[in-house]
């Protein structure tokens, strides 16, 4: 008897398998299906398409906004610029009115209004056998190829920057599907703060990802979304072939996500981040890199360093050195179903 997968991402050695299957023959296709890698990259001539498609599966409340944020990330940690959208919204059968689906077009277009964005076509309709509305993006955006950026690219020595903080996307979550349990243990203030961490400190790294390739030095960036910070650093380390190491009292956690986070008992690290980017460069780099990204009013901190293979995935915390795990699942399907 087979056994079912669980909720989240497949687990990394079934899905290489899966990719090693495809087989690339059109010779402008410069990144096909990697893992690790956010996008794929077809050669346009002069400069690169760079493209994306990406659900929203875990939120309901605000789903067009974190819609065109998570995939117009996954463009920008190549470098590039997102430029167009493609939308799919599947509606749930007996809970669909003309109001609701206003609501998410309002939320797309503002957010494409917000990034620059042109919402190009797509597909809407309502379908059986869902219990809530579901919105997945297709994010075309190009990128000068000499200022194209992969995960695969992170050499040893090179110094881990991350931006803002983790499980950012996770405390707009929690705050916004836990809102009725919460009020009863937080402060309207508080929850508020925490619903509002969609847009303040946002979970767009398109500015801090632009910013860091102006600057010069970047050899790898990843957006962590399911399985947080963990996952992805794993994710970066398996894509460029070597081994990492952060430092756990060097990771940023904003105390909105502390708490919450405790309350529900998920471990940030592996728990949806965007809103965070990690940026692999050259160390030489690292400080003009953090402080013009700072220089916008955005946190910018090291964490860790880029290790040979050998050595591994590896967290030290309290001056241990540990394995960084890998979750099957991301911590916050813990709460949500």
């Amino acid at each position: 008897m087979e056994t079912f997968l669980p909720v989240g991402k497949l687990k990394v050695d079934f899905l290489r398998s899966l990719i090693s299957q495809a087989e690339i023959t059109d010779p402008r296709v410069i990144i096909g299906p990697q893992i690790g890698e956010d996008a794929t990259v077809i050669d346009f001539g002069d400069r690169y398409l760079v493209a994306k498609t990406d659900p929203i599966t875990f939120a309901t409340d605000e789903i067009g906004w974190y819609l065109v944020c998570v995939n117009s990330n996954d463009i920008a940690t190549m470098g590039a610029v997102p430029k167009w959208l493609l939308l799919t919204v599947l509606l749930p059968e007996g809970k669909t009115t003309e109001g609701l689906v206003q609501k998410i077009f309002n939320q797309v277009l503002e957010a494409c209004r917000e990034f620059n964005i042109a919402l190009c076509g797509g597909h809407t309709e309502v379908t059986y056998s869902l219990d809530r509305p579901i919105v997945i993006g297709q994010m075309l955006g190009e990128v000068s190829k000499e200022k194209l950026v992969t995960s695969s690219g992170a050499r040893i020595g090179d110094d881990i920057l991350l931006s803002k903080g983790i499980a950012i996307e996770a405390t707009s979550i929690i705050a916004r599907e836990k809102e009725a349990e919460l009020k009863e243990r937080y402060s309207e203030e508080f929850l508020e703060k925490a619903k509002n961490f969609l847009k303040n400190p946002g979970i767009s790294v398109l500015k801090e990802a632009l910013i860091a390739v102006e600057v010069g030095g970047v050899h790898a960036m990843h957006d962590p979304t399911e399985g947080g910070i963990a996952n992805a650093t794993n994710e970066l380390a398996i894509c460029s072939n070597v081994g990492a190491i952060i430092f756990e009292e060097h990771i940023p956690i904003f105390p909105e996500t502390r708490k919450l986070c405790d309350d529900f008992g998920l471990d940030p690290l592996g728990t949806i981040s965007s809103g965070a980017l990690l940026i692999v460069a050259d160390p030489s780099f690292s400080d003009k890199i953090i402080a013009a990204i700072q220089q916008w009013g955005i946190s910018c901190t090291r964490i860790g360093t880029i290790l040979p293979r050998e050595e591994g995935v590896s967290i030290k915390s309290k001056g241990k050195r540990h394995p960084l795990p890998m979750f099957d699942s991301d911590e916050i399907t813990k709460i949500l179903g």
